[in-house]
């Protein structure tokens, strides 16, 4: 497919994250649409994402620094997880939030500390979209009602990056809050835009396996009763619980209350996460390793129906330390530290995607794909070490039959979908 030159070159060939880095470090030349099967992706006007925005792309790769045992990073952890000081599991101690959050509230809760205790000017991060609520749309809460309008994880496509200028026009610092590839993409806006840093009152970065297509949300929709997007009222992919249910509602075509629920295992397993676009197959970082904090859940044990919520939550750097401490100490976050190993207890999964990476990135280079570059994260020890021999097979050959049902050797152009259309026009 020939070298990545461009931001074109990352959306077109199978690379873009859809973080908005991109959009807003250049937006005359840049603008992020919903592309329905893949997600949040720019589009380029000739001659564009060719400078700054191309350097700070996180699409095409990511790197860390060599390890420090100065830094005191917990060495266990650093090939499958990069940076982490320290691991505590809690809730927000309050009980609406941690009742609305997808586990245990923790982002909420700190995102609200930084507000009401810290003087922040705000917080970055995605929503749903007032007029369109299956879609997403880049936020700046500064209030508790802000928030509390989108607690849960959005399974759904979000560009929070594109939403940076409002961060650097902010009279001071802010909290950002998204997916391991938004904090990749803000911390390399960080480094061509050096003024950003002292924006930034602390970054969090919640867990991610994958980030499903807006199609996915139609098929859950659909599967809950609501045929018609433009009768989409509203979207819920988790919350009111751990981990909580999904829920649509909506009308039909005689104006009549349709919708329903499902459970987090039927949703997200049974539908949204068939639906992840290629991109998500080939990311070695989804714990947020370039984050201050980092949030997800510890499913490291079974979960009883009426557990509350809790909420796993990783200290990153000394600005991540400071942040939650004094959280905690003002009482925002009922916590207890946990050993090391509680990590790859609860996340299993997602050490086994980090190794399976590496035998999908070969296979793409051996047929001419364009695949990210990973560099100091451990992907190749992660495959020999967590993979069995049957692991290593799959994901080595099942990129082989990947590349080719879905047409990854062909550069795919951005096609900005038509909003509110019924589902018989979307295809289905």
């Amino acid at each position: 497919m020939g070298p990545i030159r461009n931001i074109q070159d990352v959306a077109e060939k199978h690379l873009c994250t859809g973080c908005g880095v991109c959009a807003f470090l250049e937006p005359k030349g840049i603008r992020m649409v919903d592309d329905l099967d893949q997600g949040r992706r720019p589009v380029v006007q000739p001659g564009a994402g060719v400078g700054a925005s191309f350097e700070a792309c996180p699409g095409k790769g990511l790197e860390l620094p060599p390890f420090d045992p100065a830094s005191g990073h917990l060495r266990e952890l650093w090939e499958g997880w990069g940076g982490v000081l320290e691991l505590w599991e809690g809730y927000a101690s309050d009980d609406a939030i941690r009742f609305a959050g997808s586990s245990g509230g923790a982002a909420t809760a700190l995102s609200l500390f930084a507000l009401e205790a810290r003087g922040s000017s705000g917080v970055l991060h995605a929503g749903a979209r007032k007029d369109v609520p299956y879609l997403n749309e880049t936020q700046f809460s500064q209030s508790r009602s802000d928030l509390m309008r989108n607690t849960g994880s959005r399974y759904a496509p979000a560009s929070p990056c594109d939403g940076l200028a409002q961060l650097e026009a902010a009279p001071k610092p802010s909290v950002f809050v998204g997916k391991p590839c938004d904090v990749a993409g803000l911390k390399r806006a960080q480094a061509v835009r050096p003024g950003l840093e002292s924006k930034v009152e602390v970054s969090i970065a919640i867990f991610c396996a994958g980030a499903p297509s807006t199609r996915g949300t139609l098929e859950m929709a659909r599967q809950m009763g609501v045929e018609d997007p433009a009768r989409i009222e509203s979207v819920r992919y988790r919350g009111q619980g751990w981990p909580g249910h999904a829920e649509v509602h909506g009308t039909d075509s005689h104006d009549q209350p349709v919708g329903g629920k499902l459970s987090y295992a039927a949703s997200w397993g049974d539908i949204l996460q068939k639906f992840r676009p290629w991109r998500c197959y080939v990311c070695a970082d989804h714990t947020g390793e370039f984050a201050d904090l980092s949030v997800g859940d510890p499913w490291y044990r079974e979960i009883p129906a009426d557990e509350p919520g809790r909420s796993l939550i990783l200290v990153r750097t000394e600005k991540g330390r400071a942040f939650l401490q004094a959280a905690r100490e003002a009482g925002v976050l009922t916590l207890e530290p946990v050993p090391a190993h509680i990590l790859p207890d609860s996340q299993r999964n997602l050490l086994h995607t980090r190794g399976a990476v590496f035998g999908r990135v070969w296979a793409c280079r051996m047929l001419g794909v364009a695949a990210p570059s990973f560099r100091r994260m451990g992907v190749g020890k992660t495959w020999l070490t967590q993979l069995s021999l049957k692991q290593r097979a799959q994901a080595f050959y099942g990129t082989f039959k990947r590349v080719f049902t879905k047409k990854l050797y062909a550069r795919r152009p951005v096609v900005p979908m038509p909003e509110a259309r019924t589902q018989k026009e979307l295809g289905e």
